[in-house]
């Protein structure tokens, strides 16, 4: 009876830790919606950013705006964006994967690498990895504020403006759909996407004070924020769908499990009634 014991306490168990792992998928398809609908309110004022942008370069085209000065890139910066907590499959090790091997490509042309790191994940990697971190941001929460990101971002900024940096990319999870994220490693600086901008006839605003340049520069500064809290909050989209499909298939698994044990339960049950059984029939016959 020890046996039977034995499978039911396991069997309880794992039934307790199915009903954590199914509330666990119901919380993160919640959160993921949520998220998915601030994807969906930030994406038109990147766009209207990106077309004021290309209005005020076009109607200055002796000027080339500070974040769009290409260099040879001899040092370079990668922000890597990752989540907070775990539990969502092979997220964010798909995606440092990807960095790691991106770094180590543009490492073998001599290039010196440098990270700005974006969650909890990132940082305890990088922290027994190496590597040179130069601004790290952490525990951003499911709702996060662009004005957690400004303070890494003025860092990241500022040294390419001095030509400390020659280039900046952006390492962050895709959401293609709830099933699929795509790790990726972009370009952000020095922008390029304004240039795709053609217009049949250049026309300009007009500045009040007279400081075009400099307005020019500080939008490109906000529209590079926007872009980096996008991908932070798309990489929240694709960390609450890895972790609802990592939960559900936990919750699958532990169904099996629990029939499984449930078999062999009620023939660990089967095999004690026969022998007691078979106990009393021979007590029976002694008699």
């Amino acid at each position: 009876m020890s046996n039977t014991k034995e499978i039911r306490s396991q069997i309880s168990s794992i039934s307790n830790t199915q009903k954590i792992t199914s509330a666990m998928e119901k919380v993160a398809a919640s959160k993921m919606r949520k998220t998915q609908e601030r994807m969906a309110k930030g994406r038109p004022y990147r766009n209207r950013m990106i077309e004021v942008i290309g209005h005020l370069a076009n109607g200055q085209p002796e000027y080339r705006p500070t974040y769009m000065v290409e260099r040879d890139p001899l040092s370079i910066a990668i922000i890597v964006v990752t989540s907070d907590k775990g539990l969502c499959g092979g997220l964010n090790t798909n995606l440092l994967r990807a960095v790691i091997n991106f770094a180590k490509e543009e490492s073998s042309l001599g290039r010196k690498i440098s990270y700005s790191l974006i969650g909890t994940k990132a940082r305890s990697f990088f922290r027994s990895y190496g590597g040179n971190i130069i601004s790290a941001t952490e525990k951003l929460g499911d709702d996060p504020s662009i004005e957690q990101l400004v303070g890494s971002m003025k860092i990241l900024l500022s040294s390419f403006s001095e030509e400390k940096l020659d280039r900046v990319y952006l390492a962050s999870n895709r959401f293609e759909n709830t099933m699929t994220q795509v790790p990726e490693v972009k370009q952000l600086l020095p922008l390029s996407r304004v240039e795709e901008l053609e217009e049949t006839h250049i026309w300009d605003y007009i500045y009040e004070p007279d400081d075009s340049r400099g307005l020019l520069d500080g939008l490109m500064e906000r529209y590079i924020e926007a872009l980096v809290y996008q991908a932070v909050v798309e990489n929240i989209a694709c960390e609450q769908a890895a972790k609802m499909i990592a939960m559900k298939n936990a919750t699958d698994n532990a169904g099996e499990i629990i029939e499984e044990l449930q078999l062999v339960y009620n023939n660990v049950r089967q095999a004690a009634i026969t022998q007691e059984i078979s106990e009393i029939v021979a007590g029976a016959d002694a008699l």
